[in-house]
């Protein structure tokens, strides 16, 4: 049976919408499903993209599924008490591996801090992710940077936060588990009302912010995406985030794209 990674927040539901496979599900922030994924303790899981190009000497894509947004993505965002251009440290969240990253890439300048240090004063902004972000945006009035519009703004492509990557060697079965995965994520695009409500009932976000959430997220791995992903890449070892940009590797899958 294959050991999936599950990111534990709502943007999963699309693809976990209907899975019509056996498999073992494990749940986890990205960070953990990073750290479990590279060390062989799953079989294929959403991975951070920065982490994946940390390791990718071990690991192959899925050729078809991505976690991405072409500007707005609701999910991540920079909380701060000064403009964007005062911004000199940001505390971030130890969930996510790409976020920080990206946040890095955006605001240069600026020198960041583990995330109890925004409580105290010691920092300017908070960056939050996923459910804790979705959340803040609903509670919080302190303006609201979403980076993933920053990143569109900045680039004009779309920003690819995780890829879904496989350890060597590879386990047997993904290539259906992928097939699976595409038809979710097609059901709950076809199905966006009863998706919508159930999310809610899971997550206890309001159905209709939830439709328009779902909106924003990309899980084609197409073209534009792999164009935003290099040049995320490129501009993390620019500022020596990462040392080589590696070349995209893929499990040999056949299939329909993502709707």
């Amino acid at each position: 049976m294959i050991r999936l990674g599950r990111i534990s927040y709502v943007n999963m539901a699309p693809i976990f919408y209907r899975v019509e496979m056996e498999l073992e599900e494990v749940q986890g922030v990205p960070t953990e499903l990073n750290r479990m994924l590279v060390e062989g303790e799953l079989d294929t899981a959403p991975i951070s993209s920065i982490e994946y190009a940390r390791n990718a000497d071990k690991l192959r894509l899925l050729p078809r599924l991505c976690v991405a947004s072409e500007g707005a993505v609701d999910s991540i965002q920079l909380v701060t008490r000064k403009p964007l251009e005062q911004v000199r440290v940001v505390a971030v969240t130890p969930e996510s591996a790409t976020s920080v990253v990206l946040t890095k890439v955006l605001l240069p300048e600026a020198g960041q801090v583990p995330l109890d240090a925004y409580e105290t004063g010691d920092a300017d902004a908070k960056l939050l992710i996923g459910d804790a972000a979705l959340k803040s945006a609903f509670e919080d009035p302190t303006p609201h940077y979403d980076l993933g519009r920053l990143w569109l703004e900045r680039t004009g492509l779309p920003m690819v936060f995780a890829v879904w990557a496989c350890p060597e060697p590879i386990a047997d079965g993904l290539a259906e588990l992928e097939d699976a995965l595409v038809s979710s994520v097609r059901m709950a695009r076809a199905e966006p009302e009863n998706l919508a409500y159930e999310a809610s009932a899971t997550y206890g976000y309001p159905a209709g912010f939830l439709a328009r959430y779902f909106e924003k997220l990309r899980y084609r791995f197409g073209p534009r995406e792999r164009a935003g992903l290099y040049t995320f890449l490129e501009m993390a070892r620019d500022h020596e985030l990462l040392e080589t940009v590696p070349e995209l590797r893929f499990v040999s899958t056949t299939g329909a794209a993502v709707a």
